[in-house]
């Protein structure tokens, strides 16, 4: 009797399913909780005073990075407590092997300067003192599209804000790779924003 695919391609139909299912529990988490760490203190209060001031502002004009630094403890709170941010994961890179790895793989250097794993254990310590890389290396798929949910809100609450302008400023700003450049991209045409 000659092989009848039917069975196979159900029984892959129905996993897919099911793992996709897991995908939308989780975006469905974090659509329920996203940002709920602004509703408490330290955040309250800080997004209180600097949320008409960055509605007001061009997003990434030196203004809008004058408010972020002056968010602070605050703001810095935030990013620890919400993994849609490429802040929330300290990433490093090396100047002179230019890999990039987690700030737990990067060991601290007898002066607490952070080293390249890679360059330290070939002696080149004080050489190879590491530079903050894109957060973006650390994110999963998952915190990308609540990211990128939240950067087209975000632009939202701008008098100029622009999804697409957004995307520019943040593959600089962040380090993002072409090819997830072109993949937020394509996301944000496919969803019409």
């Amino acid at each position: 009797m000659p092989y009848d695919s039917e069975n196979d391609t159900r029984a892959h139909i129905a996993q897919v399913k099911d793992f996709m299912e897991e995908v939308l529990l989780n975006l469905q988490y974090r659509r329920t909780f996203h940002d709920w760490s602004k509703l408490e203190e330290p955040e309250k209060s800080m997004f209180d005073e600097f949320t008409p001031k960055l509605r007001g502002s061009t997003y990434g004009s030196e203004e809008y990075k004058g408010f972020i630094k002056d968010m602070g403890v605050a703001l810095k709170h935030h990013y620890e407590n919400n993994g849609h941010h490429p802040e929330h994961f300290e990433m490093w890179a090396c100047p002179l092997c230019e890999s990039v790895f987690s700030s737990n793989d990067a060991p601290i250097g007898i002066t607490d300067v952070r080293l390249c794993p890679k360059c330290s254990s070939h002696g080149a310590i004080y050489e190879s003192a590491l530079m903050p890389a894109s957060g973006v290396y650390g994110m999963s798929l998952l915190d990308v599209i609540e990211m990128l949910a939240d950067w087209k809100a975000a632009g939202m609450r701008h008098a100029d804000g622009n999804i697409q302008e957004s995307l520019k400023i943040n593959k600089e700003r962040f380090g993002i790779s072409d090819q997830l450049f072109e993949i937020l991209k394509n996301t944000v045409k496919e969803l019409e924003w």
